[in-house]
């Protein structure tokens, strides 16, 4: 594309917020979880208003959306004063790890052949239990093939015991480890992933991404940023491809088609974070008291650098 044809930085960040119209809770989430959580335990409201305010948010839907993620219990907050600090909760960081497998992590899985079961006997639970269960392990990206079956052929384990653990089900629910028979199996893999998986939607999800961001990686390679800028683009970018990935089982690279477009869009997520990380953190430690020493010191020696399979 020609560069006169290219939006200026200023003019893509301000369609995007016109366009795509994200909610102020889901973006203070973001800012939470991609640059806060990891170097310190919170920060003020005057300086989560100060951050927000780039992102098209303001004081009056910052105080509002922070009343709202204490309530879900997202995070926490204790007075100074008259100040308030607001933190992630444990239950809020545990949800933002798990977030964190899927957009940080290289996509590509390879597959040992074994298929995570879980099973919830029939012995007084309720209905709306076990639909609790299929619905949390499902959002983890496990498949339910018939009923009162869950299954994944590369399950996180440690996710998967944290489900069972606060739904109180880890004493009742029954977990295996186990293999296709080739002989018993009457349809190939790739069948029985097609219809346990709707890869279209999922795929399309990668689509609108990759349309939106691939002129911004465009821009930025011939654009110096200021650092707002870059924690505003870092922000925005995070925020969209936390909700690509949403509804990605992130299934083994066998089951895949070779050109999965999964694979395009979390390269082209990672190309820009290459760009914005470190002017975004240079932001964050002049506007927050927390992180001054994020800039060229050991403390950038944390697993922010291990994003992406490695920032250089």
């Amino acid at each position: 594309m020609p560069a006169a044809k290219i939006p200026s930085l200023a003019d893509w960040i301000k369609s995007y917020l016109k366009e795509e119209e994200p909610r102020s809770k889901s973006l203070i989430v973001s800012v939470f979880g991609d640059s806060i959580a990891p170097h310190s335990p919170g920060l003020w409201l005057s300086e989560l208003i100060q951050l927000m305010e780039p992102l098209g948010v303001n004081e009056r839907l910052v105080r509002t959306s922070a009343f709202r993620l204490i309530e879900e219990k997202w995070l926490t907050a204790r007075r100074d004063g008259r100040r308030s600090h607001y933190m992630l909760t444990e239950s809020g960081s545990r949800r933002f790890e798990i977030a964190y497998s899927r957009i940080y992590t290289p996509p590509q899985i390879e597959w040992d052949g074994n298929w995570t079961l879980v099973l919830l006997p029939r012995n007084g639970d309720s209905p709306p239990e076990r639909l609790e269960l299929r619905r949390e392990l499902e959002w983890e990206g496990f498949a339910s093939p018939t009923p009162g079956l869950l299954l994944h052929p590369s399950a996180n384990l440690e996710i998967l015991k944290r489900v069972l653990d606060e739904l109180r089900l880890a004493d009742r629910a029954i977990v295996l480890r186990a293999q296709s028979l080739e002989e018993f199996t009457p349809e190939p893999t790739a069948t029985l992933v097609s219809r346990c998986w709707d890869f279209t939607d999922i795929g399309n999800r990668y689509r609108q991404f990759i349309a939106r961001f691939q002129p911004l990686l465009t821009r930025l390679r011939l654009t110096e940023l200021s650092d707002e800028q870059a924690f505003v683009v870092q922000t925005l970018l995070i925020h969209s491809f936390r909700r690509a990935t949403l509804h990605d089982p992130r299934l083994p690279v066998s089951m895949l088609p070779s050109d999965w477009i999964g694979y395009q869009a979390y390269q082209l997520c990672r190309d820009i974070y290459q760009l914005t990380y470190r002017p975004a953190r240079a932001h964050l430690a002049s506007v927050t008291e927390a992180p001054k020493m994020l800039v060229g010191s050991s403390v950038l020696r944390s697993p922010v650098q291990q994003r992406f399979g490695g920032l250089a």
